[in-house]
């Protein structure tokens, strides 16, 4: 596996100043930029501050990888109007074959903890956006109401385009929209919503036991889970 790569750190005294309707990350008196080239600037101080920390707690190099805020908002950056179109497509394809509306026939345990667990987001989704979703057991592809899409499409229409990327990329990770609009809005506890999307890969490891690659990627995913859901609540003062 080659390493990445490592960039020097030529730079002693990071900062945030105003720019425009927003705030830019400055390195020694000059903007930061994205791999795109674009001025690296945050929609609020408080995101700013927090990607410009992350610049400033770099060593002798530069480690991207210790970097995810910084990741974030470079991607959201640099994919501009164009993203945003494609990120609301995205989502709402997810929705349309969400991974909380299909559940096991069998074992009777599994079944009823899916219950217990992903219902209340299914009803949290109704009661904030009035989008009732259809259920069902098995693996049979179900047509959602279009009256539900088209409620949640409305919606998608009201965040800045930083949080709907926020939103985009959180669904990726849960396999949920339902999930990830819950976790945009923070109606639950992230450990808790990022639970509920592995439920299932949980319930399998009580009763075969855990394997450890799989373990270190769901560790590495829901380390990228909590990082956007930062992401998404330092946006709130913008």
């Amino acid at each position: 596996m080659t390493n990445p790569v490592r960039i020097k750190r030529i730079y002693k005294d990071v900062a945030v100043k105003p720019l425009g309707e927003g705030y830019s990350v400055t390195l020694d008196g000059r903007e930061a930029h994205t791999p795109g080239g674009a001025v690296l600037a945050a929609p609020s101080e408080n995101l700013a501050a927090a990607v410009a920390m992350e610049w400033d707690a770099q060593g002798e190099c530069v480690d991207r990888q210790t970097m995810p805020l910084t990741a974030l908002l470079s991607a959201a950056i640099d994919a501009g109007e164009t993203g945003a179109t494609q990120w609301r497509v995205e989502i709402l394809t997810y929705l349309g074959s969400d991974l909380l509306c299909y559940r096991a026939e069998t074992p009777a345990a599994l079944a009823e903890r899916q219950q217990q667990v992903w219902d209340p987001y299914i009803d949290w989704l109704g009661g904030e956006f009035g989008a009732r979703l259809a259920v069902t057991q098995g693996v049979t592809a179900i047509a959602q109401p279009d009256e539900a899409i088209t409620q949640v499409a409305h919606a998608l229409e009201a965040p800045p385009g930083f949080a709907l990327f926020g939103i985009y990329t959180a669904t990726n990770i849960s396999g949920s929209a339902v999930l990830a609009l819950a976790l945009w809005k923070g109606a639950w506890p992230v450990e808790d919503i990022f639970a509920a999307s592995r439920l299932d890969e949980h319930f399998q490891e009580q009763t075969w036991g855990a394997d450890a690659e799989a373990k270190a990627r769901e560790q590495q995913m829901q380390r990228d889970f909590i990082a956007i859901a930062e992401f998404m609540r330092l946006m709130k003062d913008a």
